[in-house]
């Protein structure tokens, strides 16, 4: 009996509870077997899975002691402060993962029986190739699965999710119980295995036979064949590289406080042996971008990329985004005819250093509250808009105090900054927001960067070896981080450096730091606080500027209870599936 593709539709949508009603053209209804036959269709299931990654900018921020917002009826406001259930959970990423995974079974179910080509050796090359990306994107799920759900059940145990390796069809048992998350471990590394041995680390076309890697050679040794298959005109489909640095990211999150356990095998040296592998692949410490800082700005880099290239700062992104501002518009002040939703907290400007890299609140640091945005480090003014900033294409003065007469100002309208700063980051000055003469710019949104992997290794190596231990590397957590500050800006030999280099846990506090500076408002912050189990209601704070008196405003209070620090299993899942336990807390 044929499967109709309506089989897997329907089971998708079983197993993952979507409320969606599909109603199928009969032009649609194709069977299973024409996959064979039609490679563009069978690639279908492939793209799917892609369409459904996990977006880079979740704004979670908005949730942690980073950011609020100003839309009081953010689903992440309504969170943070008291409704987040296991019914309203706006992290939630069970059902795209699961229809993603339920997609990439049926394509590894019948991938070897798909006629890729008319050139046997291109056709292998196809499979392999194709065959890579599906075990990586599942991998990638499973990451992000843990990441969302993963948690201590009731009983005490450490819990991952379901793992489905195979498809699953209306006439299967999916009340399907949770794996531990070691095993769950294990099968993200295998699917990665897997995925390395069919992917090259980029894809790249060749000059000659003999820079083929070393998978592929026993398939071709003709170079044009292997191009048209792994040259650049696959860039953006997940490859080895990729593998990696999900290696890394989801061992960073396995070695963690939140997760340490007898029962996980993932140490911390596990986690920085990873994130090396990318580092040296990218060439080491002094390899890191000069222009990471800004990834989101260099405005000629990102105007002249091409043939599906990537800026040096950045390992996977989405496709570009032409002629495009929404950026601009969720964000840029109201002068600037923007939202103002993303305001940067007190708390987060406080993180900031001086440029001389001590602490503001070290007597070192020659901070003056009186003149609180002086001689901060550079990264500052590059990522948040405070009170006397200039933003836009006509460089606008920007004064956000509660007196300023301006809407811009605290609280003055529904699209004004409730903390005294909007967000710099992830926005171009060079995008017009104004009606009358409205102009988009090109976007690239990344989906993993370097430096997210350089401090994943720095955090992993100082909690292995200590602040300058390397292990069987030529670098320590203290060189990262050293390179990090000083590409930053920091001057005067970083002598708060050289003091943290002395002391293990003064480094975990600054490596934390640097990754809460260098990653703001990239959606790792939520994330990052739970995976530390370092606290989490630490209320959002604010700064009223009016001429020279600066008045702090408490603004938001965080309402998260001890057990938050894991998220939850969706109760409609928990309710519909006997096997499917629930997290310790959640109702």
């Amino acid at each position: 009996m044929k499967n109709k593709l309506i089989i897997l539709v329907l089971s998708v949508l079983a197993f993952t509870s979507c409320k969606k009603i599909l109603t199928a053209d009969p032009e649609n209804l194709k069977t299973i077997e024409q996959m064979y036959s039609d490679p563009g269709y069978a690639q279908g299931f492939l793209v799917n899975a892609y369409r459904t990654i996990p977006g880079y900018y979740d704004n979670s921020d908005y949730a942690t002691d980073d950011a609020v917002t100003n839309q009081k009826t953010n689903n992440l406001l309504q969170m943070a402060t008291g409704s987040w259930t296991a019914a309203n959970n706006p992290l939630s990423v069970w059902n795209g993962s699961y229809a993603g995974i339920q997609y990439l079974n049926l394509f590894l179910a019948n991938v070897d029986k798909v006629n890729w080509a008319t050139d046997t050796v291109a056709a292998k090359l196809f499979n392999m190739r194709m065959r890579g990306e599906a075990y990586g994107l599942r991998a990638l799920y499973m990451y992000f699965l843990l990441r969302a759900h993963a948690g201590y059940a009731e009983d005490g145990k450490l819990m991952g999710v379901p793992i489905i390796t195979d498809l699953k069809t209306v006439g299967s048992d999916v009340n399907v119980p949770r794996a531990s998350f070691d095993e769950c471990m294990k099968q993200l590394y295998k699917d990665l295995d897997s995925a390395e041995a069919n992917l090259p680390l980029e894809y790249n076309d060749l000059t000659t036979a003999s820079q083929i890697p070393n998978q592929f050679k026993t398939v071709t040794q003709n170079v044009a064949v292997y191009n048209r298959v792994m040259g650049q005109y696959s860039r953006q489909l997940f490859n080895g590289l990729i593998a990696k640095a999900f290696r890394a990211r989801a061992a960073l999150l396995a070695a963690s406080p939140a997760y340490q356990n007898t029962a996980n095998l993932t140490t911390w040296a596990n986690a920085a042996d990873y994130a090396s592998a990318v580092i040296d692949y990218k060439g080491g410490v002094n390899s890191l971008s000069s222009t990471g800082v800004t990834y989101y700005a260099n405005n000629s880099e990102i105007d002249n990329l091409s043939g599906g290239s990537n800026p040096s700062e950045i390992i996977w992104r989405e496709n570009v985004a032409t002629n495009e501002g929404s950026q601009e518009a969720a964000n840029f002040p109201p002068t600037l005819f923007g939202n103002g939703n993303m305001n940067p907290t007190q708390n987060l400007v406080d993180a900031f250093p001086m440029a001389n890299g001590y602490p503001i609140t070290n007597s070192s640091s020659n901070y003056n509250p009186a003149n609180p945005y002086a001689g901060r480090d550079p990264r500052f003014a590059k990522y948040i808009v405070y009170n006397g900033s200039t933003e836009g294409v006509g460089n606008v003065v920007i004064y956000t105090g509660s007196q300023s007469g301006t809407d811009n100002g605290i609280n003055v309208k529904e699209t004004s900054t409730r903390t005294g700063y909007y967000m710099r980051k992830r926005l171009r000055m060079d995008v017009n927001r104004n009606p009358a003469s409205t102009t988009g710019k090109n976007h690239i949104t990344p989906r993993i960067r370097y430096t997210e992997i350089y401090l994943a290794y720095a955090e992993a190596a100082n909690e292995a070896w200590g602040p300058t231990g390397t292990g069987t590397h030529t670098y320590s957590a203290y060189d990262v981080i050293k390179k990090i500050r000083s590409r930053a800006g920091i001057t005067g030999g970083d002598l708060y450096l050289e003091e943290c280099k002395a002391d293990q846990n003064k480094m975990r506090e600054l490596i934390r730091n640097e990754r809460r500076l260098e990653l703001c408002f990239e959606s790792f912050r939520f994330w990052d606080l739970r995976r530390w189990k370092a606290p989490l209601t630490e209320k959002a704070k604010g700064m009223d500027v009016n001429g020279t008196v600066f008045t702090p405003l408490d603004v938001e209070n965080r309402a998260f209870l001890d057990f938050m620090y894991y998220g939850p299993i969706p109760s409609s899942e928990v309710l519909k599936f006997s096997n499917l336990t629930q997290n310790k807390g959640w109702k």
